[in-house]
């Protein structure tokens, strides 16, 4: 059996934030300290991102601020988890819709076509929840098999991934819609933490969706097929503590220490080898090799650590690159919005191989195959 990502689809809110905006904004709050004041512009100027998106609106300038943010002060304010996530109820649904609309369009596949939905997200939570408000609003079977990935971080398009490639392997006819949301800068609280410091840096807001089938692409439509996946955790001990992601008070509290770099450099032959080693016989025999490469951009230090120890060109790293500095990192929608540009420039043949990284520390890959319908 065989499975195809036929299309993508991303949508991102209208607030869009120029990287040094925001670095400015965090340097000049009052809570920070001396030493936090100064590793500000450093983060941010390292970061490989100019500009960012969000739901929220209240840094605009003359926007008048709002629960987020006193324009008058220039204060960023700490709202509730309960008053964040009262956010993301209403930001999220139209998010995940749209990047699942679009999708849906570029498939060639109708409402009625669509057998499964799976959404992933880690950054809220409600009931009915997103599974449920794409199937209505876009129209799907009220039969349409509905599952939610929820709070497993920047990899967690991976099992969503491969959810949908179990479902087309037990049935040729299914077709399974797949929708990363996450709205990270609900949650950026930056204090004196060099810790927060960094993820204040890069987290943004997004959307993106792929369109799985069991069924090859259409005539003169282009797909990626979904060769392979592998999961794997790091040694005990080593990213537990580095990449984290719980409930306070006030928000989701992330943790993205400056060692993940380095730990994932570290291990990332050891995670990608059992991948790889599956079709190392027929590369070699072939003469092929895994032309494009779809890294999650958890920050500029990783894709710098990754591409040198996987000896990556320029060229192969740069969709990485180019998401990371137009969108930052989207948490597990990041991915797919690479994935969608590989799809658009991938000539039939050629292989692609994914992987991004969360809590755990968790190395999820993912080969692919560019196939032209016939």
């Amino acid at each position: 059996m065989s499975a195809y990502l036929l299309a993508t689809g991303t949508a991102v809110p209208p607030h869009v934030y120029p990287q040094d905006m925001v670095r400015d904004m965090i340097k000049n709050q009052a809570r920070l300290g001396r030493l936090a004041r100064r590793l500000v512009p450093a983060a941010f100027n390292a970061s490989g991102i100019d500009q960012r998106h969000s739901v929220i609106g209240d840094y605009r300038p003359g926007s008048g601020g709002g629960a987020f943010y006193d324009e008058a002060t220039g204060e960023m304010l700490t709202p509730s988890t309960g008053a964040r996530n009262a956010v993301y109820v209403r930001e999220a649904t139209p998010l995940f819709v749209e990047a699942g609309r679009r999708a849906l369009e570029a498939s060639g596949l109708g409402a009625g076509d669509i057998t499964h939905v799976v959404t992933v997200s880690c950054t809220g939570f409600f009931a009915p929840g997103p599974d449920y408000m794409v199937v209505r609003q876009l129209g799907l079977r009220p039969t349409t098999g509905r599952y939610h990935v929820g709070f497993m971080g920047c990899y967690a398009a991976f099992p969503a991934l491969k959810m949908a490639k179990a479902f087309c392997d037990a049935d040729p006819e299914a077709a399974v819609m797949v929708i990363c949301t996450e709205l990270c800068t609900l949650h950026v609280n930056p204090g004196d933490d060099p810790d927060s410091i960094l993820s204040s840096t890069v987290f943004a807001d997004g959307a993106a969706a792929a369109v799985v089938s069991g069924r090859p692409p259409q005539a003169g439509r282009q797909a990626l097929r979904l060769d392979a996946f592998e999961t794997t955790l790091t040694p005990p001990g080593e990213g537990e503590k580095d990449m984290a992601w719980s409930v306070g008070d006030q928000g989701y509290e992330m943790v993205l220490s400056s060692y993940v770099p380095d730990i994932i450099e570290n291990h990332l032959h050891g995670a990608l080898g059992p991948l790889l080693l599956n079709l190392a016989a027929e590369l070699h025999a072939s003469g092929a090799e895994v032309e494009h490469w779809a890294v999650h951009p958890g920050g500029r230090a990783i894709l710098d650590k990754v591409q040198g120890s996987l000896g990556l060109s320029e060229e192969q790293m740069r969709p990485s690159r180019e998401v990371l500095r137009e969108y930052g990192n989207m948490s597990s929608a990041t991915v797919l919005f690479i994935i969608g540009r590989l799809l658009d420039t991938a000539q039939p043949g050629e292989r692609a191989c994914a992987m991004a990284f969360g809590p755990g520390l968790t190395v999820e890959s993912g080969l692919m195959t560019a196939v032209l319908g016939e």
